[in-house]
């Protein structure tokens, strides 16, 4: 994704990246707000029952499960669906538009491709934060770090600025992982904690 939204993408196909990448930001925002109050709204009902020790309890739960499963144990694997954001939309659609909807579509984390099971943690805080705003917080929060790696390519004008950009990402790759992992450990214990004191 980081290497088609680039400025000389985007002068490549006539269109100016700060638009398409404000629409994308944007997108990727509102698709997080949407589906997660719509989760925090459906699941309002059950938090509203639920102490909210037993909540954080669970999340903390799913998170470790999950991140066990991200380990991939057994042949373990995440579900999740097999279609990623059309590519045919950057050559038939002006950049907002496009960016806009795959914005939306990142933003809402679970009609791509899943890699990790924090997003499915996300959206599970988002459905046991006891109502829509908090449930939109938490998704708005989502889109907007799920969009923000886009502004490291904001530099990539030149054709072997690009092979610098798949060069970076295939380094980062394994260090980020990582990083998700200590995430998900540190929300997982937090969460813990929080049960523990509640």
């Amino acid at each position: 994704m980081l290497g088609s939204i680039t400025p000389l993408g985007e002068r490549g196909r006539g269109s100016r990246w700060w638009l398409t990448v404000m629409a994308y930001l944007v997108g990727s925002t509102l698709g997080g707000v949407a589906f997660g109050g719509g989760l925090g709204l459906a699941g309002s009902s059950f938090a509203s029952r639920t102490p909210v020790a037993a909540r954080l309890a669970v999340l903390a739960v799913a998170v470790l499960a999950g991140l066990l499963v991200d380990l991939g144990p057994f042949g373990l694997r995440l579900p999740t669906v097999h279609r990623q954001v059309d590519e045919g939309w950057r050559a038939g659609y002006r950049g907002w538009v496009w960016g806009f909807g795959y914005g939306i579509q990142l933003g809402a984390g679970v009609v791509t491709v899943v890699t990790t099971s924090t997003v499915y943690a996300a959206w599970l805080a988002a459905g046991l934060s006891g109502g829509a705003v908090a449930g939109a917080v938490i998704g708005a929060t989502f889109g907007v770090v799920r969009a923000a790696p886009v502004l490291s390519v904001a530099g990539v004008r030149r054709p072997d600025q690009l092979v610098h950009v798949d060069a970076m990402l295939a380094r980062w790759a394994a260090p980020v992982r990582r990083g998700t992992f200590a995430a998900g450990a540190v929300v997982a214990s937090v969460a813990l904690l929080g049960a523990a004191r509640w």
